[in-house]
């Protein structure tokens, strides 16, 4: 079966002699070439559309390629189309740049000038990697292909305020709402979300942490797959094998289950981790629990301005959920949109914990009763943030746009620059 090749270039000489060579190589299918990174992802996301089985195997970057740059662009490409191998072609063969394209996602390096045996071996590498890739993909019964999951990062102003249940509850949303979903937690060293779920496991996100290429094959084998469908992955039973995640893993992590699921809803508790840092970061809606007192309202906003002062998100890229809200209390939703310079979910979940007790005693946070005032405004607050559909004019925005991975800085390097 001949190697489907896509060359991706911004220069039309450097193009035509790309996709001559190309097709000089056995089996090799060149298919039409782009000029730009915008041609290149709506061309692979017109063909992941039909199916994962029209995408090329192979797409070669040429390092002179715009408007976006030829790292970010084999970032893309590799975070929305994880079946899909990419080679870069550069001038520029030093041991730095083999690396950053590596940990940008790309499967090869070919050196300018081009040469027939070095791009000839490569292609046949990374077609040999996709074929692969693509079997595993096919065995799974949740893979999604095309464009990226949505990442929801869920974290508590404080310990105790809800955030884990509140995380379970729109994971439990999406699931049913027909999405293939992941759940993890990156509470790291307190996460409870096999508390929750009464599960028992034995790998965690620790075992994820070494491991530099995260396959499908390898993330389905470290996932928990609950009764309700949820993939949960959970948080080390040994709490001090969380500082095995460090920014980099999580990235690597995050990335991973994006390209396989619709939706993965990040635990990320209250205390700031590397990984937590990092995850909050790449999330496309990031979601600050807090209760409606004083103590809470004041460690939203110091972790407001504590995740500003690192880079992590600015306010205006944070939403405040409040958790236990009444009529009667003094401080409401618009005083903690003004205290937090946050936006505020529109959606407040009530204050009722007799309707959870049996739930959490239980470790049957998935069987909440439907009738469950706070259930009800959980998975609302799920389809205001659209993981579940909402009737049309109903939906509230809750997060910025994918693509937020802004991962140039670790969070030490942040943490030590910033105080």
């Amino acid at each position: 079966m001949p190697t489907r090749i896509l060359p991706a270039a911004g220069d039309a000489d450097a193009l035509r002699s790309v996709t001559t060579l190309l097709s000089q190589l056995p089996d090799a299918e060149p298919v039409t070439p782009v000029a730009d990174s915008t041609q290149l992802v709506d061309a692979l996301a017109r063909l992941a559309a039909e199916s994962v089985d029209e995408l090329p195997e192979i797409v070669v970057v040429h390092e002179r390629i715009g408007p976006v740059p030829a790292l970010e662009l084999i970032r893309e490409v590799a975070l929305r189309f994880p079946a899909v191998g990419v080679i870069l072609v550069t001038s520029d063969a030093s041991p730095g740049l083999f690396a950053a394209a590596m940990d940008s996602g790309a499967r090869g390096l070919v050196s300018l000038p081009l040469s027939y045996e070095e791009l000839a071996n490569r292609v046949q590498a990374v077609a040999q990697w996709s074929v692969g890739v693509r079997r595993h993909l096919g065995r799974g019964g949740d893979v999604f292909t095309g464009v990226g999951g949505r990442v929801v990062a869920v974290s508590g102003a404080k310990g105790g305020v809800g955030a884990t249940v509140a995380a379970i509850q729109l994971a439990l949303a999406a699931r049913t709402s027909g999405h293939s979903t992941a759940l993890v937690d990156m509470d790291l060293q307190s996460g409870d979300v096999a508390s929750y779920l009464d599960v028992q496991f034995r790998r965690s996100v620790a075992d994820l942490a070494a491991i530099a290429d995260i396959s499908p094959r390898v993330l389905a084998d470290a996932v928990f797959r609950h009764d309700t469908g949820i993939a949960l992955l959970l948080a080390p039973g040994d709490g001090e094998r969380g500082e095995e995640v460090a920014d980099r893993a999580a990235r690597q992590i995050v990335s991973a289950l994006r390209s396989r699921y619709e939706v993965v809803v990040l635990d990320c508790g209250a205390q700031l981790s590397e990984a937590s840092a990092a995850a909050m970061e790449m999330a496309d809606t990031a979601l600050l629990v807090t209760t409606p007192d004083v103590v809470s309202v004041r460690a939203a906003k110091r972790t407001v301005r504590m995740w500003d002062r690192l880079q992590i998100r600015k306010a205006e890229e944070t939403t405040i959920v409040v958790n236990r809200h009444t009529r009667a209390t003094e401080i409401q939703p618009p005083l903690i949109r003004k205290i937090t310079g946050t936006a505020v979910a529109a959606t407040a979940i009530p204050a009722n914990f007799k309707e959870l007790q049996s739930a959490v005693d239980s470790g049957r946070m998935h069987e909440l009763d439907d009738k469950s005032t706070v259930k009800q405004a959980l998975w609302g607050l799920a389809a205001e943030l659209a993981l579940v559909k909402a009737p049309e004019g109903d939906r509230k925005g809750g997060g910025r746009p994918r693509g937020g991975d802004r991962g140039a800085v670790s969070f030490r390097r942040r943490r030590e620059a910033g105080g």
